[in-house]
């Protein structure tokens, strides 16, 4: 009797959570240097780089020598209210754990974490409206 009253609760619990606002779309970085695009990439999200600043791409080719067209979020999976997955960080030519959490339908806030989570960081994105950049 409680196993299925326990089992019960569960299932509910389950079809009552519901998945994270999407994050697809083109997000815009606070200094403005970069606007990466999230989309759909297999079974997951990926987001790449769709424009970037002189300054970006300079500080970027320590690793990777086109920063335009990078992924730079790789394997981005709903877990309860946000997105997880990879971020790569070019200037620093490193991989860490990547967390996304929307902060309403215009901002997105990404956090990135190396060293077992020791040493993270944070950024407030903004949704990119309009037409790319045409240059620096």
């Amino acid at each position: 009797m409680h196993t299925i009253l326990i089992i019960g609760l569960l299932g509910l619990a389950a079809a009552q959570e519901t998945p994270p606002t999407s994050v697809e779309g083109r997000w815009i970085n606070p200094t403005r240097s970069v606007i990466i695009d999230i989309a759909a990439c297999g079974s997951a999200l990926c987001g790449t780089v769709q424009w970037a600043s002189a300054q970006a791409k300079q500080d970027a080719s320590k690793g990777t020598a086109t920063l335009v067209g990078t992924q730079l979020l790789t394997d981005l999976q709903p877990k309860r209210d946000i997105w997880e997955g990879k971020l790569f960080v070019p200037d620093q030519k490193m991989h860490v754990e990547a967390k996304l959490n929307p902060a309403g339908d215009q901002q997105l806030r990404v956090s990135g974490c190396a060293v077992g989570g020791l040493v993270c960081d944070s950024q407030l994105w903004t949704r990119a409206e309009g037409p790319l950049p045409t240059s620096d």
